[in-house]
């Protein structure tokens, strides 16, 4: 069966932060989002050229590619990028971008994700976490360190391991099998530090359409406080 998205993309300021360093994009085949970093220009810059480096995917791959290598081709073009732009100014050293991105090609998915944005599946009235968080607090967590709760609360949660830098990476990628019906969220961790899981699953399961899904999301964040840049988007896996 060939699937496609009905998506959308909601992103919001946030409510303390002067700018939007978020980038995403949510095609027919193709969903991602990008959390920048390194200020005001070069979070926005580098965010924009790993989704700029994506969007031709949109269009499908070729018979026979490898959806997974596909997206890791785009990020190797998208580290290149960030690279030279760095080269090109000093200023901005340091700049750097998460990615969390999902490619479909019939019911087949492929997911690649750097950094502390995430992906969730809806699926039965369950809600999975798809991606592994590249941060430090992560890490005490695997460690038994701190329990998930106290991560929430952590001062260092936002303090990536890996994110796209220009420099060598070793993204988390997965093979995975749709469905109709399904539901796809992919967020930056404006909405994800911010939103249980538990009112994240509640919002999937209540609102039948993705743009009101992600209206509900980015309320409860800017609700919940709205520290951070908060960009959500939603994906329902459709018959082509």
């Amino acid at each position: 069966m060939t699937l496609n998205l009905r998506a959308v993309v909601l992103s919001d300021i946030g409510a303390r932060r002067a700018n939007n360093e978020d980038a995403a994009f949510a095609g027919r085949r193709l969903l991602a989002v990008a959390d920048g970093m390194g200020g005001l220009p070069a979070g926005e810059l580098a965010s924009e050229i790993a989704i700029d480096s994506l969007r031709d995917l949109d269009d499908g791959v070729d018979p026979g590619v490898d959806l997974v290598e596909a997206l890791r081709s785009r990020v190797e073009r998208a580290n290149a990028r960030i690279r030279q732009a760095v080269a090109a100014d000093p200023l901005r050293q340091g700049m750097g971008t998460t990615l969390t991105t999902l490619l479909v090609d019939g019911a087949c998915g492929a997911l690649l994700h750097i950094g502390d944005s995430r992906g969730y599946l809806w699926r039965g009235g369950r809600l999975t976490q798809l991606t592994p968080d590249h941060t430090y607090v992560q890490a005490l967590v695997e460690q038994g360190v701190l329990s998930p709760e106290q991560a929430r609360e952590h001062p260092q949660k936002a303090l990536v391991t890996q994110a796209l830098q220009g420099g060598s990476v070793a993204p988390y990628v997965a093979d995975l099998d749709l469905l109709p019906r399904d539901r796809l969220l992919l967020c930056s961790d404006g909405l994800s530090d911010v939103v249980a899981d538990a009112d994240l699953a509640a919002a999937l399961a209540d609102e039948p359409g993705p743009m009101r899904c992600a209206q509900r999301l980015v309320d409860l964040a800017l609700a919940g406080g709205g520290p951070d840049n908060i960009t959500v988007v939603i994906a329902d896996l459709v018959p082509a």
